[in-house]
């Protein structure tokens, strides 16, 4: 599975983040209160060999690399959490596992 099985769901506590995801010029900004949390990304031109990168921006900071896949799935250790690719690869989702403050970040995905 790509895509997260629902947009957002709240676990045992409540953090509030200011998210902006960006996919090409596209982006989206929510404030939301979670206990996890899970990002899609629609990438319906993908090419055959193109892998799928995820990045972070902290506030007052470069973006960060945080995972790269081409199928599959693949584990973050920091900040810990999942990159689900769907079996088709025209989708992706980036799943965070307990969020805490300092993951309020902008995310972004990308191809390469």
């Amino acid at each position: 599975m790509g895509t997260c099985p629902h947009p957002f769901h709240s676990g045992s506590f409540s953090l509030p983040l200011f998210l902006t995801v960006f996919h090409g010029k596209k982006s989206h900004q929510t404030w939301v209160t979670l206990g996890d949390l899970c990002i899609n990304c629609s990438h319906p031109g993908i090419q055959t060999g193109d892998m799928i990168y995820w990045y972070r921006q902290l506030p007052g900071r470069g973006p960060t690399f945080l995972v790269v896949a081409h199928k599959g799935s693949k584990e973050l250790t920091d900040p810990p959490g999942w990159l689900r690719v769907a079996a088709d690869r025209r989708s992706s989702a980036l799943w965070l596992a307990r969020p805490r403050r300092g993951d309020a970040a902008v995310y972004y995905c990308a191809l390469r």
